[in-house]
């Protein structure tokens, strides 16, 4: 059997019940569950039609992620999270090259990273290089006045751990953001690069060996040995092709607001939807959800 998933953004007008019943009909479907009222919706079928992904790209044009996955094992025990432009809004070395006065070269640098023109490896030392000399103090400024968590983060990490669920945040970035990141959302651990520095500023090196592609695939297999669990168990989560690896290994691999030539790669793809659309993935009712914070 397979679920059908209807999703919109939580701050957009209402999902059309017209619309998920009309595509009910139209695939021979179940019953319409709203998992959200006018959030998300889904229903149970037989098979994954043909023209799914006619359907899919139709309702982009009206702001409706679309996902079509096996209902059997939909709820995880981890969550394996990307950092920048996944967890966090940004990208913390495209802020720090701003703030030393080379933004749009490091940016330049980092989007074809993500789109996989670059090679990680490369692109990172060479943005790294482009640091060197900045004030280390300038980090805490950076975390201070230009991080944003990404909508949804605190809830679908509180709501998985609430479950029984472990959360692990492997980035290509920077142990400096991913230390802050992690503590303020409520991962297990987490794992990423380091930036080296002396007397107070950076050097323009990052320490060795450095976490790419296929460190985040070593970290799944890692984590998940650790917890003595399948990596069918682990729900991904990431956006630059860096992290196609760890996408494709997972029991779900979802590519959130990712690039054109990441997203074309992966069969679940939210666009519209926020970080609670893992949550929905996994069948979590609305109710259901926990922020995290004290009682």
């Amino acid at each position: 059997m397979f679920t059908t998933l209807l999703i919109n953004a939580p701050d957009a007008a209402p999902l059309d019940p017209g619309l998920a019943e009309n595509l009910r009909g139209a695939w021979g479907g179940a019953a319409l569950d709203w998992l959200a009222p006018g959030e998300a919706v889904e229903f149970g079928m037989p098979e994954i039609p043909s023209n799914r992904w006619q359907v899919w790209a139709d309702l982009q044009g009206m702001g409706v992620d679309l996902v079509v996955q096996r209902t059997a094992a939909r709820r995880k025990r981890m969550l394996l999270a990307d950092m920048d432009s996944t967890m966090i809004e940004q990208e913390c070395i495209d802020e720090l090259a701003d703030e030393a006065g080379v933004g749009a070269r490091v940016a330049e640098i980092t989007k074809r990273a993500m789109n996989g023109e670059l090679d990680f490896e490369g692109a990172l030392i060479e943005r790294v290089g482009l640091l060197a000399g900045l004030d280390e103090a300038v980090i805490a400024r950076v975390l201070e006045t230009r991080i944003t968590h990404m909508p949804g983060g605190r809830a679908l990490i509180a709501t998985m751990k609430a479950h029984g669920g472990h959360a692990a945040l492997v980035s290509g970035g920077f142990t400096a953001f991913t230390e802050k990141v992690a503590a303020a959302l409520g991962f297990d651990e987490h794992r990423a690069n380091t930036l080296l520095a002396e007397d107070g500023r950076l050097t323009g090196e990052v320490a060795r060996p450095i976490l790419g592609r296929e460190a985040k695939v070593q970290a799944l297999h890692e984590i998940t040995a650790r917890l003595g669990i399948a990596p069918d168990d682990v729900i991904a989560v990431g956006d630059g092709a860096n992290d196609l690896g760890m996408l494709g290994l997972a029991g779900t691999g979802v590519a959130l607001h990712a690039k054109p030539v990441v997203a074309e790669q992966c069969e679940v793809r939210i666009n519209h939807g926020d970080l609670t659309a893992l949550l929905y993935l996994q069948g979590y009712r609305r109710s259901e959800f926990s922020d995290g914070l004290p009682a």
